[in-house]
């Protein structure tokens, strides 16, 4: 599911309150590996996102994962969600 909804937000289908759900789960589904590898730099990326759209939750979360990444690991993030956000 959230890999259909990533493609609708990719090409401008999904807007306002549910775009930050839909980047809420994305960061959900990497954070707990649900259909997918665990990937704590992609969470970190979606979160970030969804924090800068409004979800207190996600930036909560994109906290507490950051606690245990390496900084290398949380400046890929940061730098991926920029790219992201630049061309969306």
């Amino acid at each position: 599911m959230a890999r259909f909804d990533l493609q609708n937000i990719d090409h401008g289908h999904v807007a306002g309150a549910a775009q930050t759900d839909v980047l809420f789960e994305m960061g959900m589904m990497y954070a707990t590996g649900r259909d997918c590898a665990v990937d704590l730099v992609a969470a970190h990326k979606w979160f970030n996102i969804a924090a800068i759209k409004g979800c207190s939750r996600a930036a909560e979360l994109r906290a507490e994962i950051m606690t245990t990444m390496p900084k290398a690991d949380i400046a890929t993030a940061l730098r991926e969600a920029r790219e992201w956000l630049t061309s969306h």
